[in-house]
């Protein structure tokens, strides 16, 4: 009689149980949440999304707000300014700032100088401001309201500019927080 009634049990189990088991694998597993792009992470931060060029490959940011951008390999864009970006760009990102950069520099005059800051107005006004040391230089922020392409390297960008070929020849990745170029 036990095994009778372990036997319908089972019976009764196994009816009931099929059609769950069978839809739970069948079902398509649930799709991963989409990561939005960096530009619209900046955004949301309150910052313009054309700060970083066209070229991002990955990023990672924590609850804290530190994050690592990974371009698919350094290079250049113009803005007001000769920018250079590393192949990795980190930093701190809380709302209309983004602070302890490391991978971006500048080229004012001769030098290459690292920026150090990123910040806009809030509310947000129409300038954005780069730290570089202790000199803050205003920039439109229409400047950074597309996103820009890359380019591998400054030559074209330096004789647009007016720079001379041997300027443009010296202008490898900077390796100094300030690297002269020389000119004759």
């Amino acid at each position: 009689m036990a095994f009778n009634s372990r036997f319908h049990l089972g019976i009764f189990l196994f009816f009931i149980l099929t059609p769950f088991t069978i839809s739970f694998i069948l079902s398509p597993s649930p799709k991963p949440k989409h990561k939005p792009r960096v530009y619209d992470i900046l955004q949301e931060y309150g910052l313009p999304h054309g700060i970083f060029p066209d070229t991002v490959k990955s990023y990672n940011l924590d609850k804290d707000g530190n994050f690592e951008v990974f371009l698919k390999a350094p290079c250049y864009v113009e803005f007001e300014y000769l920018v250079y970006y590393a192949e990795k760009i980190s930093g701190k990102l809380g709302y209309g700032s983004i602070t302890e950069l490391k991978g971006i520099k500048v080229k004012r005059f001769l030098f290459w100088f690292n920026v150090k800051e990123i910040r806009v107005d809030l509310p947000v006004s129409d300038s954005v401001y780069f730290q570089i040391g202790l000199v803050n230089k205003k920039l439109d922020i229409k400047q950074f309201e597309t996103i820009h392409s890359c380019k591998k390297n400054g030559f074209l960008l330096m004789s647009s500019c007016g720079g001379s070929l041997r300027q443009a020849l010296q202008l490898p990745a900077p390796v100094n927080d300030m690297q002269m170029i020389i000119t004759e």
